[in-house]
C-alpha cells in the first residue's frame, strides 16, 4: 500500500473518535460482521458512511438488488459519523456569485436547485425510515465577520434568489443579536433555507439499519486492501479475512479514498482536515448573556471558516479547518487554535470546560464541485464523493442518484450537471499537502484584512 498523503494518525480505522456523538448515540452500534471467506453480490460498495448506506438502502429497497457494503471501519467512522450535523443547501466549495461565473448561471441555477431538493429530500428519507436522529432548527445563518463580508453577503442576498432560486434573506447585525443571538462578530447576517440540523452519527446508523431491514448485508472492519477485474468482468474485492465477488462496484470512500486501490482515482481528492470542540452543558444564564435563541446550525463568513451550533443538551458545538498534517502535535495546534477562536467570539464563555474534541477529514475536489459518476474506462464501477465539508444532504442524495443509475443502467436525470463525471486530478498529485499549507496561509492572510 502506497503511502497515505496524510498522518497515519488520521486512519485509525480499529479507534471511533472519542467524540460527543459516539458518547450520546444511544442507539448501539451496528450487528455487522466483519467480511469473512468467500462471497458474492451483485453491487458491492466500498464506504460504509452516507453515501455507501443510502446507495444500499435504495438498492435494497428500491430495485431489489443484491447488495453488500465494505466498511474499513466500524458503521459511520469517518465523516459521516463525526462532522457537525449540518443538513444544509451545500456540497460545492463555490457559493453564490463564485458558482455562477466558474458554471454559468443555468448550470449554477440547476445543482442549486438540487442542492436545496437534497435537504428536503434527506427530511422525507428520516421520516420515511423513522430515523430518530434529533432534527432541530429550520434555517441555516451565515454571520458576516466584517463590513467587507456583510457587503458581499447582502449583494448575494440580492441577487441570488432571482438567479438561482435560492431562498435568502440579509439581516443587519443588530436584528440577528434581537432574533439569534449575539457575538464580537456580527456585522450582518444571511438567513438560508431549507437547512436543519441533526445528530449525524444517529442519522448513519438509522441509515445502515434500514439499509439491513431492506436486505442489504454491510461489514464492519472490512478494509478493502486489493481489488481486482478477474476474466469473467467480475470484480474481486479482498480483505484481511475474505473476497468479495461483485458484478458492479460503488465506490464511496470520499476523502478516505485508498489512491492505490484504483489507479484511475489517484489524485483526484484532497483531503481536508476539519476539527471539532464541544462545551459541557451551558447554564440559562451563560446563555442570556449573548442572548442566544436558536437551534439553527450557523457558520462564520470567514475563509478560514467557523460553524457552530447549540445542541438540544445545551453543549455549543464549535468547529473549523485544520492543520495540513494531521499529526499528534498538528492535532494539539487545531484544538487550541479552535478554543481560542470560540473564546475570541464569546469571551464571556471563556471559563466555560470543553468535554469533547475529535478531528477528521473532509474531501474537496479540484472542481470544488462534488464528483458523481460511472467510469469511462469500466461503466461496471460508479463512484461519488467530494462535498467540501457540506455532505449530510449532498452524500444521501448521491447515494439514492448512485442506486438507480445502477439499478436501472440510466444516468438519473436528477443529477446536475456540475457534479457529473470523475474529476479531474490535482496537478503534481503528490503536492497536494502542500497547496493545502498554501491555501491556508491565504485564508489566514485574507481574514486578517476583513
Amino acid at each position: 500500500m502506497k503511502p497515505r498523503l496524510l498522518d497515519d494518525n488520521l486512519y485509525g480505522f480499529d479507534s471511533p473518535q472519542q467524540s460527543y456523538w459516539e458518547a450520546s448515540a444511544d442507539n448501539p452500534g451496528m450487528n455487522a460482521p466483519a467480511l469473512e471467506g468467500n462471497g458474492s453480490c451483485d453491487v458491492a460498495i466500498i464506504g460504509g458512511g452516507y453515501t455507501g448506506l443510502s446507495a444500499a438502502l435504495h438498492l435494497a429497497r428500491d430495485h431489489d438488488v443484491d447488495v453488500q457494503v465494505l466498511e474499513a471501519g466500524h458503521i459511520g467512522w469517518g465523516a459521516s459519523g463525526r462532522n457537525g450535523g449540518f443538513c444544509c443547501v451545500g456540497g460545492s466549495a463555490l457559493h453564490g456569485q463564485d458558482l455562477i461565473k466558474y458554471a454559468g448561471r443555468e448550470k449554477a441555477r440547476e445543482w442549486y436547485q438540487a442542492a436545496m431538493q437534497s435537504v428536503d429530500y434527506t427530511r422525507s428519507l428520516i421520516a420515511d425510515e423513522s430515523i430518530d436522529c434529533e432534527p432541530t432548527g429550520n434555517a441555516e445563518i451565515t454571520v458576516a465577520h466584517s463590513r467587507t463580508a456583510a457587503d458581499k453577503m447582502r449583494s448575494d442576498c440580492d441577487v441570488l434568489p432571482a438567479a438561482l432560486g435560492a431562498q435568502l434573506e440579509f439581516i443587519s447585525g443588530d436584528e440577528c443579536r434581537e432574533r439569534f443571538f449575539a457575538s464580537e462578530e456580527m456585522f450582518g447576517a444571511s438567513i438560508s433555507q431549507p437547512t436543519f440540523a441533526l445528530h449525524p452519527l444517529r442519522y448513519c446508523r438509522g441509515l445502515a439499519r434500514s439499509a439491513v431491514q431492506h436486505g442489504a448485508k454491510l461489514h464492519q472492519h472490512s478494509q478493502v486492501i486489493e481489488w481486482n477485474k478477474e476474466a469473467d468482468g467480475t470484480h474481486s474485492l479482498t480483505t484481511e479475512n475474505g473476497r468479495l465477488r461483485a458484478r458492479r462496484v460503488i465506490y464511496a470512500c470520499n476523502a478516505f479514498v485508498q489512491e492505490d486501490l484504483y489507479p484511475l482515482f489517484y489524485g483526484r481528492t484532497l483531503p481536508v482536515i476539519s476539527a471539532i470542540v464541544v462545551t459541557r452543558p451551558l447554564t440559562a444564564a451563560e446563555l442570556d448573556l449573548y442572548n442566544w435563541r436558536t437551534e439553527n446550525p450557523t457558520a462564520s463568513s470567514r475563509q478560514l471558516l467557523n460553524y457552530f451550533r447549540l445542541l438540544p443538551d445545551r453543549r455549543f458545538l464549535f468547529g473549523g479547518r485544520g492543520d495540513s498534517t494531521g499529526d499528534a502535535e498538528g492535532e494539539r495546534a487545531t484544538y487550541a487554535e479552535l478554543v481560542a477562536a470560540l473564546h475570541r467570539i464569546w469571551p464571556q464563555w471563556a471559563n466555560v470546560e470543553i468535554n469533547y474534541r475529535w478531528h477528521g477529514l473532509i474531501c474537496f475536489t479540484r472542481s470544488f464541485c462534488p464528483s458523481v459518476g460511472r467510469l469511462a474506462d469500466d461503466p461496471s464501477i460508479y463512484f461519488g464523493f467530494g462535498y467540501h465539508g457540506n455532505g449530510v444532504a449532498a452524500a444521501s442524495m448521491t447515494g439514492m442518484l448512485l442506486a438507480e443509475w445502477t439499478g436501472t443502467g440510466k444516468m438519473p436525470a436528477g443529477l446536475p450537471g456540475v457534479a457529473r463525471g470523475l474529476s479531474k486530478r490535482f496537478p503534481l498529485p503528490s503536492l497536494r499537502k502542500q497547496y493545502f499549507q498554501l491555501g491556508l496561509r491565504i485564508a489566514r492572510w485574507r481574514d486578517s484584512r476583513g
